[in-house]
């Protein structure tokens, strides 16, 4: 498999205390095959080492603007880069880009270049609400700089509120959105995610093992093609994607529901959700006491949101989603025949659940397309790549 990086950015570190987690960044991003060049301020280096971001990223990392000899870091470094990142960035280096200052090696750099500039703002919540911190941020606002952050959230100093720069899986997903191509622009993809929670009393259900990984995965590959998301989950422990409106379900039902209030808008319906097959009939509003006697519960069907979908009268682009046991193709086929799908993934449910990494097969009118194992976002961006080639296609007829 090919490895060639296909973006190259250069990473900006400034002299603050969020610049921890610029190491965290770099090693997500060279993960998702992004090369990465640092380049820190003299202050940035009192906080991580060059060291650390040079071994983590495999590159040199660029302080002095006499580093190389002619003295032209600045020129060749922006020039190779499609992006310029600045995470952390620091009250006092916000107002350099602000007024186009250029005194050191990375502020130099940002002047000279002729590609994006991302800013993950980092700083004490009375710095970030200052008059003039904020005249400096709508300055780089209307001179068309991409702003990351910041957060709410607790602060090196022990204070609460506005200025924390955001985690470094946030702005990873950022940075890499901003690479995406965007051939889902304009068009909007509701997406289910996680388990559902079937009420057996007031404190007990009816679940599954699924961790809602590949469906949030999906979600932030289709904001990073720029459509418009929806994603509706079930009950997860993951972090919102980056870019998606969130419509947060415990029940199939509550799913359906969602569903159907946003589907009659959607150009395409993925459904990951791993919806229960059953529920409880009469759950109880109290808690069942424990005894000696058998204890039996009636279930009744949950309802079939993806074949509901598949056919309406005038149904969007649906991808299915199947996790066998056994059988695999079989049982896939079946599925994709039955409920009328232009296209189902399909994996085996004891390879993938829980894990962060998957392999899949898709089936399609052509037939079968086989995604090597790797981590769900590779997948989830494959799985779109394909799915647009089919759904762009049916609309050209």
């Amino acid at each position: 498999m090919d490895t060639t990086p296909t973006k190259r950015i250069v990473l900006g570190i400034t002299g603050g205390i969020a610049a921890y987690k610029a190491a965290e960044l770099a090693r997500l991003l060279v993960k998702q095959g992004v090369y990465v060049q640092v380049a820190m301020t003299e202050a940035a280096t009192h906080f991580i080492t060059p060291a650390t971001m040079q071994a983590l990223t495999g590159n040199p990392v660029l302080i002095d603007q006499w580093q190389d000899d002619k003295g032209m870091a600045h020129i060749q470094s922006s020039r190779i880069a499609d992006a310029i990142v600045i995470a952390p960035a620091t009250a006092d280096f916000i107002a350099k880009l602000a007024h186009g200052l250029a005194d050191d090696l990375l502020s130099t750099l940002c002047l000279a270049r002729d590609c994006p500039l991302l800013v993950a703002p980092a700083m004490n919540k009375q710095m970030w609400a200052n008059a003039a911190t904020q005249r400096n941020v709508q300055r780089l606002l209307t001179d068309g700089v991409t702003l990351l952050g910041p957060a709410n959230g607790l602060q090196a100093c022990g204070e609460e509120g506005m200025g924390r720069m955001l985690e470094a899986a946030e702005l990873a997903q950022g940075i890499v959105a901003t690479f995406g191509t965007k051939e889902l622009a304009g068009r909007k993809i509701l997406i289910t995610a996680g388990p559902t929670y079937e009420a057996i009393d007031a404190v007990r259900g009816i679940t599954n093992r699924s961790s809602g990984k590949m469906g949030y995965a999906i979600a932030q590959a289709a904001a990073e093609m720029g459509a418009k998301v929806t994603l509706v989950s079930g009950p997860t422990a993951l972090a919102n994607p980056s870019g998606a409106q969130m419509i947060k379900v415990t029940s199939a039902a509550q799913m359906f529901d969602a569903v159907k209030q946003h589907v009659s808008v959607t150009d395409m319906f993925i459904a990951v959700a791993a919806v229960a097959d059953y529920r409880v009939a009469q759950p109880s509003e109290q808690k069942i006491k424990k005894s000696d006697a058998t204890l039996t519960l009636e279930l009744t069907p949950n309802p079939d949101i993806l074949a509901y979908v598949a056919n309406l009268p005038n149904p969007p682009f649906c991808v299915g989603f199947a996790a066998e046991s056994e059988r695999l193709r079989e049982h896939a086929t079946e599925k994709r025949k039955k409920k009328n799908l232009p296209l189902l993934a399909a994996n085996l449910a004891q390879s993938a659940i829980g894990s962060d990494e998957n392999e899949l097969i898709l089936f399609d009118d052509a037939g079968e397309h086989a995604l090597p194992r790797a981590d769900k976002l590779t997948l989830a961006r494959a799985l779109l790549r394909h799915a647009t080639s089919l759904y762009l296609k049916g609309n050209e007829k």
